[in-house]
Protein backbone atom coordinates (compact mmCIF):
# COMPACT_ATOMS: atom_id res chain seq x y z
CA UNK A 1 0.00 0.00 0.00
CA UNK A 2 3.07 2.31 0.51
CA UNK A 3 4.61 1.33 -2.47
CA UNK A 4 1.30 2.36 -4.18
CA UNK A 5 1.03 5.79 -2.69
CA UNK A 6 4.51 6.65 -3.25
CA UNK A 7 4.47 5.63 -6.86
CA UNK A 8 1.43 7.80 -7.03
CA UNK A 9 2.89 10.65 -5.81
CA UNK A 10 6.27 10.30 -7.47
CA UNK A 11 4.37 9.93 -10.82
CA UNK A 12 1.59 13.13 -10.18
CA UNK A 13 5.10 15.13 -9.29
CA UNK A 14 6.66 14.25 -12.55
CA UNK A 15 3.77 14.69 -14.69
CA UNK A 16 3.35 18.30 -12.80
CA UNK A 17 6.83 19.21 -13.65
CA UNK A 18 6.41 18.25 -17.42
CA UNK A 19 3.41 20.28 -17.61
CA UNK A 20 5.12 23.31 -15.95
CA UNK A 21 7.72 22.99 -19.02
CA UNK A 22 4.27 22.81 -21.62
CA UNK A 23 2.61 26.00 -20.03
CA UNK A 24 4.23 29.17 -19.29
CA UNK A 25 2.02 32.07 -17.48
CA UNK A 26 2.88 35.89 -17.93
CA UNK A 27 2.21 39.24 -17.96
CA UNK A 28 3.06 41.86 -20.60
CA UNK A 29 2.33 45.21 -21.01
CA UNK A 30 3.42 48.11 -23.53
CA UNK A 31 2.76 51.01 -26.29
CA UNK A 32 0.31 51.13 -28.94
CA UNK A 33 0.67 53.03 -31.83
CA UNK A 34 -3.06 53.50 -33.08
CA UNK A 35 -5.38 54.88 -35.58
CA UNK A 36 -8.25 54.45 -37.77
CA UNK A 37 -8.00 54.22 -41.04
CA UNK A 38 -10.64 53.97 -43.99
CA UNK A 39 -11.55 54.97 -47.83
CA UNK A 40 -14.90 56.97 -46.53
CA UNK A 41 -14.19 59.05 -42.93
CA UNK A 42 -17.41 61.02 -43.01
CA UNK A 43 -19.17 62.43 -39.71
CA UNK A 44 -22.13 64.57 -40.14
CA UNK A 45 -21.55 65.02 -43.63
CA UNK A 46 -17.86 66.32 -42.72
CA UNK A 47 -15.19 64.72 -44.32
CA UNK A 48 -11.93 64.38 -41.75
CA UNK A 49 -8.53 63.06 -41.80
CA UNK A 50 -6.80 61.27 -38.93
CA UNK A 51 -3.82 61.09 -36.86
CA UNK A 52 -2.20 57.96 -34.95
CA UNK A 53 -2.49 58.35 -31.36
CA UNK A 54 -0.49 56.60 -28.27
CA UNK A 55 -1.59 54.78 -25.41
CA UNK A 56 -1.06 51.37 -23.82
CA UNK A 57 -2.24 47.84 -23.67
CA UNK A 58 -1.54 45.42 -21.12
CA UNK A 59 -2.76 42.10 -19.62
CA UNK A 60 -2.28 38.32 -19.12
CA UNK A 61 -0.14 35.73 -21.51
CA UNK A 62 -0.09 32.09 -21.94
CA UNK A 63 2.62 29.93 -23.97
CA UNK A 64 1.40 26.35 -24.19
CA UNK A 65 3.97 23.85 -26.67
CA UNK A 66 2.75 21.66 -28.80
CA UNK A 67 6.24 20.75 -30.75
CA UNK A 68 9.83 21.75 -30.49
CA UNK A 69 9.85 24.75 -32.74
CA UNK A 70 5.66 25.41 -32.39
CA UNK A 71 3.96 26.66 -29.37
CA UNK A 72 0.03 28.68 -29.05
CA UNK A 73 -0.06 31.85 -26.97
CA UNK A 74 -3.72 32.88 -26.47
CA UNK A 75 -3.31 36.52 -24.36
CA UNK A 76 -6.16 38.78 -22.67
CA UNK A 77 -5.17 41.92 -22.84
CA UNK A 78 -6.52 45.94 -22.36
CA UNK A 79 -6.07 47.78 -24.82
CA UNK A 80 -6.57 51.63 -26.08
CA UNK A 81 -6.89 52.53 -29.41
CA UNK A 82 -8.59 54.91 -31.88
CA UNK A 83 -6.73 58.55 -33.57
CA UNK A 84 -7.43 62.19 -33.53
CA UNK A 85 -9.94 63.44 -36.29
CA UNK A 86 -8.85 66.54 -38.28
CA UNK A 87 -10.44 69.03 -40.65
CA UNK A 88 -10.23 72.25 -41.58
CA UNK A 89 -12.02 74.08 -38.62
CA UNK A 90 -11.90 70.98 -35.69
CA UNK A 91 -9.67 68.45 -33.93
CA UNK A 92 -10.93 66.05 -31.98
CA UNK A 93 -9.81 62.49 -30.10
CA UNK A 94 -11.60 59.10 -30.27
CA UNK A 95 -10.19 56.40 -27.63
CA UNK A 96 -11.60 53.17 -27.59
CA UNK A 97 -10.68 50.65 -25.01
CA UNK A 98 -11.01 46.93 -25.89
CA UNK A 99 -10.67 43.58 -23.94
CA UNK A 100 -8.42 42.19 -26.70
CA UNK A 101 -8.21 38.06 -26.79
CA UNK A 102 -5.59 37.61 -29.75
CA UNK A 103 -4.86 33.28 -30.00
CA UNK A 104 -1.10 33.67 -31.67
CA UNK A 105 0.57 30.71 -33.45
CA UNK A 106 4.52 31.08 -32.41
CA UNK A 107 7.21 29.62 -35.10
CA UNK A 108 10.12 29.35 -33.29
CA UNK A 109 12.80 30.31 -35.68
CA UNK A 110 15.80 29.88 -33.08
CA UNK A 111 15.74 29.88 -29.48
CA UNK A 112 15.43 33.80 -29.29
CA UNK A 113 13.15 35.03 -32.23
CA UNK A 114 9.71 34.08 -33.03
CA UNK A 115 7.33 34.66 -36.00
CA UNK A 116 3.86 35.04 -34.05
CA UNK A 117 0.83 35.15 -36.05
CA UNK A 118 -3.19 35.02 -35.85
CA UNK A 119 -6.41 36.17 -35.61
CA UNK A 120 -7.91 38.58 -32.46
CA UNK A 121 -11.53 39.16 -31.33
CA UNK A 122 -12.01 42.14 -29.05
CA UNK A 123 -14.96 43.59 -27.02
CA UNK A 124 -15.54 47.43 -26.66
CA UNK A 125 -15.51 47.82 -23.13
CA UNK A 126 -15.09 51.64 -22.76
CA UNK A 127 -15.02 54.84 -25.05
CA UNK A 128 -13.51 58.46 -24.76
CA UNK A 129 -14.73 60.73 -27.51
CA UNK A 130 -14.47 64.81 -27.40
CA UNK A 131 -17.39 64.88 -29.82
CA UNK A 132 -21.18 63.75 -30.08
CA UNK A 133 -21.89 60.90 -32.57
CA UNK A 134 -23.10 57.60 -32.44
CA UNK A 135 -21.15 54.79 -30.66
CA UNK A 136 -18.66 52.62 -32.36
CA UNK A 137 -19.24 48.71 -32.88
CA UNK A 138 -18.46 46.91 -29.74
CA UNK A 139 -17.20 44.19 -31.89
CA UNK A 140 -13.45 44.31 -33.31
CA UNK A 141 -11.88 41.35 -35.36
CA UNK A 142 -8.08 41.64 -36.83
CA UNK A 143 -5.08 39.87 -38.10
CA UNK A 144 -1.69 39.50 -35.75
CA UNK A 145 1.57 39.65 -36.68
CA UNK A 146 4.53 40.13 -35.54
CA UNK A 147 8.02 39.10 -33.69
CA UNK A 148 8.90 37.95 -30.20
CA UNK A 149 12.37 38.06 -28.63
CA UNK A 150 12.99 36.18 -25.84
CA UNK A 151 15.58 38.04 -24.09
CA UNK A 152 15.74 35.54 -21.16
CA UNK A 153 14.44 32.56 -20.10
CA UNK A 154 11.51 34.55 -18.36
CA UNK A 155 11.91 38.18 -19.96
CA UNK A 156 10.67 39.07 -23.28
CA UNK A 157 9.64 41.26 -25.55
CA UNK A 158 7.73 41.61 -28.76
CA UNK A 159 6.70 43.86 -31.70
CA UNK A 160 3.63 43.39 -33.69
CA UNK A 161 0.98 44.67 -36.33
CA UNK A 162 -2.86 44.63 -35.73
CA UNK A 163 -4.82 45.19 -38.61
CA UNK A 164 -8.26 45.74 -38.04
CA UNK A 165 -10.57 43.50 -40.48
CA UNK A 166 -14.12 44.98 -39.18
CA UNK A 167 -15.73 48.65 -39.17
CA UNK A 168 -14.63 50.18 -36.17
CA UNK A 169 -17.47 53.18 -36.22
CA UNK A 170 -21.34 52.69 -37.06
CA UNK A 171 -21.32 55.90 -38.50
CA UNK A 172 -17.78 56.31 -40.22
CA UNK A 173 -16.02 53.69 -42.81
CA UNK A 174 -12.91 53.03 -40.78
CA UNK A 175 -10.60 49.72 -39.29
CA UNK A 176 -8.24 49.91 -36.62
CA UNK A 177 -4.57 49.59 -36.99
CA UNK A 178 -2.36 49.06 -34.53
CA UNK A 179 1.56 48.94 -33.85
CA UNK A 180 1.98 47.66 -30.29
CA UNK A 181 5.65 47.34 -28.66
CA UNK A 182 5.31 45.18 -25.35
CA UNK A 183 7.26 43.54 -22.28
CA UNK A 184 6.71 40.66 -20.50
CA UNK A 185 7.43 37.93 -17.81
CA UNK A 186 6.53 34.29 -18.36
CA UNK A 187 6.96 32.71 -14.61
Amino acid sequence: MKKTILVTVLLLAISGNMQAQLVKFGIKAGLNYANQTGTDITINSTNYKTDAITSYHAGLVAEIKLIKGFSIQPELLYSTQGATYKNAVEEFRNELGYLSIPVLAKIHLNKTVSLDLGPQASFLLSERKEFDVEDSETFDFAAVGGLGFDITKNFFLQARYVLGLTEASKEAQTKNSVVQISAGFKF
